[in-house]
């Protein structure tokens, strides 16, 4: 099968494409013959050899496919080769053929394209995992959602909106994308790149009340005004570090307010876990996007032989929303 595959870690450079093994399903399994997949920054951490794959996931990236059961593996029930489908993979997402447990299937909604389809599972499914299952976020509450033009964030701006409508969203992101977040629907803008410490902003906002949750991918450099901005009882809910991994923590702070710090990660969660985090989805937000209520954002459509062009748009961070590959 036709595959991007890697010469060597390193820069887009080592990206080509060429054949790879097609992949068999095995029990509990499904071969997904995949229409599209997207571009996600643990793409980027792989290419770059600092993100190794999960002990017997595919090599080959990507994180979530769109298209259709090619062959059911060994004890599957209830989906039927040619059925369209979207489902999160442990790896092997950039490739005509992927495997995937039929527990994290999920039907694509008539109304909704390959293309949008594969916006779903990698951004949607962390958002919704981290800011209501794990972060408890309900409506009526406020939130930080730190880096507003990206994938998970704008995911998480429009599931709030659609999950609790009477939530209010504090965002930072780029001069340049601010407008496009203030359309789907946040409530206080900040520059990040003016205001490096939001605190005295959301002590403002907040009438020093503080947010119940925020949502962070920067780490190190962002703790100790995250932990400022949290209000008695909140969630710190951190799913990435790219400012570091390291940092000063006031626990006195901490424990006054009766505030949470929790990590949190995906793709390296058990299958069964999984699986419940799909069937959770499915049962309380893939209903808004049946109906369009909210719509995946796509910047761009690329071809699997455009694949350098996709990491080099999200490596520059030029996007808003999802960078899809159509793989065929």
């Amino acid at each position: 099968m036709k595959a991007v595959l890697m010469s060597a870690f390193g820069s887009v450079d080592v990206l080509t494409v060429g054949e790879a093994p097609k992949p068999v399903p095995a029990e509990g399994q499904v071969l997904v013959k995949v229409m599209a997949t997207s571009i996600n920054r643990p793409d980027l951490v792989q290419r770059e050899g600092k993100y190794t794959p999960p002990a017997g996931d595919s090599e080959i990236l990507g994180l979530e496919v769109a298209g259709t059961i090619e062959e059911l593996g060994a004890g599957v029930t209830g989906w039927q080769v040619g059925e369209r489908v979207m489902t999160l993979v442990g790896g092997g997402g950039y490739a005509e053929f992927a495997v995937a447990y039929a527990s994290h299937l999920m039907k694509i909604p008539e109304n909704m394209s390959f293309e949008e389809a594969a916006c779903v599972c990698e951004s949607y499914i962390t958002a919704f995992l981290n800011v209501f299952m794990i972060g408890e976020f309900a409506d009526g509450q406020t939130a930080i959602l730190h880096g507003g033009g990206g994938g998970v964030n704008t995911a998480a701006v429009q599931l709030s909106r659609a999950l609790t409508p009477a939530s209010k969203l504090i965002v930072t992101a780029s001069g340049a994308k601010l407008e496009r977040v203030k359309e789907l629907g946040a409530n206080c803008l900040i520059n990040f790149q003016e205001t490096p410490d939001f605190t005295e902003v959301v002590k403002e906002y907040t009438a020093k009340k503080g947010v119940d949750l925020i949502l962070d991918h920067v780490g190190a450099k962002y703790l100790a005004p995250n932990m400022n901005s949290l209000g008695y009882k909140g969630r710190l809910v951190i799913i990435g570090v790219v400012s570091g991994i390291k940092a000063e923590l006031n626990l006195a702070l901490m424990m006054v307010k009766r505030q949470q710090i929790i990590g949190s990660v995906l793709r390296s969660r058990p299958v069964k876990e999984k699986g419940e985090i799909v069937a959770e989805f499915t049962r309380r937000a893939l209903p808004k996007f049946a109906d369009r209520t909210i719509v995946p954002i796509i910047e761009k459509v690329f071809t699997i032989d455009q694949v350098a062009d996709a990491h080099r748009m999200m490596e520059e961070d030029k996007h808003f929303g999802k960078i899809v590959l159509r793989i065929q």
